[in-house]
């Protein structure tokens, strides 16, 4: 039988492990710049949340906290995907390296657990599970409260899920009535509009760097705001070229504190 040393050290053990974890997927969600990061690092947090409440005899609040948060969570995460959408390519890069051979083994571990942790469950005599059923628990009275007097309300909380869950689905879906225009008719367009004839600046022009998230630069020496793409600047992710403007500077200055000596 455990003692409740040893209950103290394994609760003990169990915060300084889970806890850096937690804290750690707390400040990835607040500095995440995906929404695909910030939802895994929310859910990491609510899971450790839940085994936190398993540990502490309140496995009721744990398992809830695990469904209906975790679960909530992704639903939210879902709620995003399809109203901001995804390329299907990006499902095809692996931007993280290993994380396929570590999920392969996070599962095949979670399945070895689970098998083991099944075959071990006792059942017990009829006399002691008649004797437990008797008595009425926290789980029975709540059940008491959900699927009698607040039946309504929670028929109506499911209800508005559903409908939240279709209406994301319907104002996301778009379904192209016309073909898509080809590379000579966005030509034909931009000579009818007479706007960028010639096209939009390439990224990086004159900014000694030509990567995506690096904007032009004029000829006065000032940022074209239309050579970098939009959801790149809602996200916060351009580079100021001004550091790329710096090196020759500092060459120069070198020079002429060289010739200078």
């Amino acid at each position: 039988m455990t003692t409740p040393l040893e209950i103290g050290a394994g609760e003990t053990a169990l915060f300084w492990i889970l806890g850096p974890i937690s804290v750690i997927a707390a400040l990835g969600l607040l500095f995440a710049r995906k929404s695909v990061h910030a939802a895994l690092s929310m859910v990491i947090v609510m899971l450790i949340a839940g085994v936190f409440y398993i540990a502490n005899d309140a496995p009721f609040v744990g398992i809830i906290q695990i469904i209906v948060y975790s679960g909530a969570v992704m639903m939210l995460f879902l709620f995003v995907v399809m109203l901001v959408g995804i390329d299907a390519s990006d499902s095809l890069i692996e931007t993280i390296k290993g994380q396929r051979v570590a999920t392969a083994l996070v599962s095949l571990g979670m399945l070895v657990l689970l098998t083991s942790v099944i075959g071990r469950v006792g059942w017990g005599e009829a006399v002691g599970l008649a004797a437990v059923n008797t008595e009425t628990g926290n789980v029975t009275g709540l059940a008491y409260l959900v699927f009698g007097r607040y039946l309504w309300l929670f028929e109506v909380s499911a209800l508005l899920l559903i409908v939240a869950s279709v209406a994301a689905m319907v104002l996301a879906h778009r379904t192209r009535i016309t073909p898509a225009p080809n590379q000579k008719q966005w030509s034909d367009k931009r000579f009818q509009e007479g706007r960028f004839p010639a096209g939009l600046p390439a990224p990086g022009v004159y900014a000694r760097h030509n990567a995506v998230d690096t904007p032009a630069l004029l000829p006065d020496g000032s940022i074209s705001e239309i050579s970098v793409s939009r959801v790149l600047a809602a996200r916060s992710q351009v580079v100021d070229p001004e550091r790329y403007a710096e090196a020759p500077r500092d060459i120069d200055r070198e020079i002429e504190e060289g010739s200078e000596r």
